[in-house]
């Protein structure tokens, strides 16, 4: 298996390297690099001037809009926008609902939905989790009733990130309680704006409001916006959580974190700490070590063969190294990474120390961020029981 870049495939990173300088603000590329407060119009700024390329949908095939790239060529652009410290796209619109749309909605669906979350204009939320339902999604209890031409949704939705934002909510609900859980949910399109709906932020540990509860009271929804079948939702969410095999795993947000961990044992004086460059050093290893996972997923894929159905393991290696790097941060700062002041933070207060390196203030933030990555997308236990069942039957 060769896990080496083609000439050809190196041309088309030079390529994308090159666009994403000439069109990455370098003010937004300042706040990714160091960790700062990106706003709604940051994150879908971006989105928009990827969308004008025609390459917020990069992993779209022709047929839809996208640029019909392969698995590499997307790992690529993936890689090359991180470490030159483009915001992360949204992937709600453009990486999960809309590959279900194309997949299995009708004509009249794709052709109202698709080009909005292409440009970038419309900005989507997922409603899978609930109070008391997250690892054990079939156990959800939003309900959805037929009646006449719309659908009557009432219930709640949990951990909804950045649903104070979002334009449309694609939503796993309870269309039937007979047979098992998994066979009475269907997969409805709602509108944000529908009376009924109610958006309740929550704010976090590090001061922010990245999820939110989403209330749904007597929500009319009309018939079209459910996607295929009614009840068939389940095997939908499936082909959903599956699409993107290699993008759980961070690996291009790792890497470009790495160099930010450098630069701030740098700079606070701990790298000539031969123990401390023992820590970064492991880490470092291991991202090399899951980028070559990753890598090995993408050789199949480009050589027709199966890829490797490792997502879990992608998941519980990618989600341990986030946090690894995020504590090792804190250590690097010491106390300066202890305070977190919201109001000095948006105030502008950033303690810059010499050589033009930031403060740590929003140390604290990422690290208390990035606890739940091990929780979320399913908890790393549930994923190792999955592993151990796929290796021992």
């Amino acid at each position: 298996m060769d896990l080496a870049f083609t000439p050809e495939e190196q041309a088309f990173r030079a390529e994308i390297r090159a666009w994403v300088r000439d069109h990455l603000p370098p003010e937004l590329a300042h706040k990714v690099h160091h960790a700062l407060r990106l706003s709604r119009d940051d994150l879908q700024g971006w989105a928009k001037v990827l969308g004008r390329k025609g390459w917020l949908g990069h992993g779209w095939p022709k047929a839809f809009g996208g640029p019909g790239w392969n698995a590499v060529q997307k790992h690529l652009f993936e890689e090359e926008c991180a470490l030159a410290g483009a915001p992360r796209v949204i992937p709600f619109g453009p990486v999960m609902v809309a590959p279900v749309i194309m997949a299995y909605g009708s004509p009249e669906q794709q052709q109202r939905f698709l080009p909005g979350i292409a440009s970038g204009e419309v900005w989507w939320c997922q409603g899978y989790s609930e109070p008391g339902s997250g690892s054990d999604l079939a156990s959800l209890k939003t309900r959805a009733e037929h009646r006449g031409d719309h659908y009557l949704v009432n219930g709640q939705k949990a951990w909804t990130t950045l649903g104070q934002h979002a334009d449309w909510i694609f939503c796993l609900v309870r269309t039937s309680s007979e047979g098992k859980p998994q066979t009475g949910i269907s997969f409805l399109l709602i509108d944000m704006k529908s009376p009924g709906v109610t958006v309740r932020p929550v704010r976090l540990l590090d001061g922010e409001y990245e999820v939110n509860e989403v209330f749904f009271d007597d929500v009319q929804v009309p018939l079209n916006n459910l996607i295929g079948q009614e009840n068939k939702g389940w095997s939908y969410a499936k082909h959903l959580l599956s699409h993107e095999r290699t993008n759980i795993a961070e690996v291009n947000r790792a890497k470009r974190e790495l160099e930010r961990l450098k630069r701030i044992a740098q700079a606070e004086g701990v790298w000539d700490d031969a123990r401390f460059r023992d820590q970064i050093a492991l880490l470092e290893v291991d991202v090399v070590a899951l980028e070559m996972l990753v890598l090995r997923v993408l050789a199949a894929e480009k050589s027709g063969k199966n890829p490797l159905d490792i997502a879990g393991l992608l998941k519980i290696r990618g989600s341990e190294i986030q946090q690894r790097y995020a504590e090792l941060m804190m250590l690097a700062a010491g106390p300066f990474a202890l305070p977190f002041i919201f109001e000095a933070m948006e105030a502008g207060w950033q303690g810059d120390f010499p050589g033009g390196v930031p403060g740590n203030a929003p140390l604290a933030a990422n690290y208390f961020n990035l606890r739940k990555t091990t929780i979320y997308g399913g908890s790393n236990e549930v994923q190792r029981n999955i592993v151990a069942q796929t290796l021992l039957g």
